[in-house]
C-alpha cells in the first residue's frame, strides 16, 4: 500500500481499494506501521532518561527537574498543534505561527498594562486577532493562490514588526496575578496548563482518527484533485485549518503570557525550529510516516528531556539548536530503516 493509498484508506472515501483492504483487516487499519518502528523513538527516551539519571542523579532525579520538563512546554505544544492543521492538509510550511503567537501573547499585557483594558477582553481580542491571522493566511493561498511560503513568511514577519511596535521593543509585564489562574494553578502536581496542552492533543487525535472532518483532512492532504472529485470541499477545508492553526496558536499566546505575567515579543522566533522539530519527529512516533498529534506530543517532551538533561551536563545555549536539529534527524531515520526492514 503506497502512503496515498494508505491516506485514502483513513479517508473513509468509498470505493478505494486501499479502503476495502483496509476493511477487510481490521489489526493492520488500527495498528498502522510495525511495533519496532512505531516505539522507536520512544525506546530512545527512556534510554536517554536513564542515562541522564545515572550521570546526573544528583540534579536530574528530582521533582522539580520533571515538573520542569512537563510544565514548561505549553508553548510548543500549542503551536505544534497549531502547525499540524495545516500541514495535515498539505501545506507544509506555515512560517507565521510563531510570530501569531506572540502577537496574541504581547497584546494581552500592552492592551492590559498599558492601556487599562480589562485582561480578559485583551486576552479575548488577542486571540480573534490570530485567528483573522489565520484566516488572511488562507485567503491569501487558497484562494488568491500566492505561494504558502512568501506568504506566511511576509506575515511572520509583518507580525513580529507590529509586535515589537507595540510593546516599544521592550518586554512588557504585570498582568493581574489572578490571571495566572488559566496557565499556572496546580492539578496533580502540575500547572494546569500542561493538562490543556494534553486535552487539546487527545482531541485533535481524536477528530482525526473517529471523526469525517479528520479523515477528510487527511484525504485533502493526501491527493486535493482526487479529494475534489470525491465531492470534499477542498478549498474550505484547506482555509479552516489555517484559521485553526491560528486559534490555536492565539490561546497558546495568551497562556504564555498568563503564566509569565508578560512577554517579551523578540523571542517568538525562538520557537520556530522547535515547533518544526517536535511536529516532523511526530512522525517517527506511534504512526511511522504519518504526521500525529499524539507523536508529535511524546516529541514535544523527548525534546525536552535532551535539552534539560544536555544542560545538566554542562551544555551552553548552543545545546537546544544542535539537539533539536541532530536528534530529529537520527531519530526519524531510525525509524524509517526500521519500517523499510519490518515491510
Amino acid at each position: 500500500m503506497t502512503h496515498t493509498e494508505a491516506d485514502a484508506a483513513a479517508s473513509g472515501v468509498p470505493g478505494s481499494s486501499a479502503e476495502a483492504s483496509a476493511a477487510g483487516n481490521p489489526i493492520t487499519r488500527k495498528h498502522r506501521g510495525p511495533v519496532a518502528a512505531r516505539y522507536a523513538v520512544i525506546g530512545v527516551w527512556i534510554l536517554m532518561i536513564v542515562l541522564f539519571a545515572v550521570l546526573r542523579p544528583e540534579t536530574f532525579l528530582t521533582e522539580g527537574t520533571f515538573s520542569s520538563i512537563l510544565g514548561s512546554q505549553q508553548a510548543l505544544v500549542f503551536l505544534s498543534a497549531a502547525l499540524l492543521c495545516t500541514i495535515l492538509v498539505g501545506e507544509f510550511v506555515d512560517m507565521s505561527l510563531a510570530s501569531n503567537f506572540g502577537l496574541a501573547a504581547i497584546l494581552v499585557p500592552v492592551l492590559t498594562v498599558n492601556h487599562g483594558w480589562n485582561v480578559w477582553l485583551a486576552a479575548l481580542l488577542a486571540v480573534v486577532v490570530s485567528t483573522v491571522v489565520g484566516v488572511v493566511n488562507g485567503l491569501l493561498v487558497v484562494r488568491v493562490g500566492v505561494n504558502t511560503i512568501v506568504v506566511t513568511l511576509g506575515m511572520g514577519t509583518f507580525l513580529l514588526g507590529i509586535a515589537l511596535w507595540s510593546s516599544n521593543l521592550m518586554p512588557v509585564s504585570g498582568l493581574p496575578a489572578g490571571f495566572s489562574a488559566i496557565a499556572l494553578t496546580p492539578v496533580l502536581g502540575l500547572p494546569v496548563n500542561f493538562f490543556l496542552g494534553l486535552v487539546l492533543m487527545l482531541g485533535f487525535a481524536y477528530v482525526l482518527e473517529f471523526t469525517p472532518l479528520g479523515r477528510n483532512m487527511r484525504f485533502v492532504g493526501a491527493n486535493r484533485e482526487v479529494s475534489r472529485l470525491a465531492g470534499l470541499r477542498v478549498p474550505l477545508i484547506r482555509q479552516t485549518a489555517f484559521a485553526a492553526g491560528g486559534l490555536i496558536a492565539g490561546v497558546g499566546g495568551v497562556l504564555a503570557a498568563a503564566a509569565t505575567g508578560g512577554f517579551d515579543p523578540s523571542v517568538s522566533h525562538s520557537y520556530l525550529l522547535p515547533m518544526f522539530a517536535a511536529t516532523f519527529l511526530g512522525t517517527a512516533i506511534l504512526q511511522p510516516g504519518r504526521f500525529n498529534p499524539l507523536g508529535t506530543l511524546v516529541a514535544v517532551y523527548f525534546l525536552a528531556t535532551g535539552v534539560l538533561g544536555l544542560q545538566l551536563l554542562g551544555g551552553s545555549s548552543w545545546v537546544s539548536s544542535v539537539f533539536y536539529g541532530g536528534v530529529l534527524v537520527v531519530a526519524v531515520t531510525i525509524s524509517t530503516v526500521l519500517n523499510n526492514r519490518s515491510r
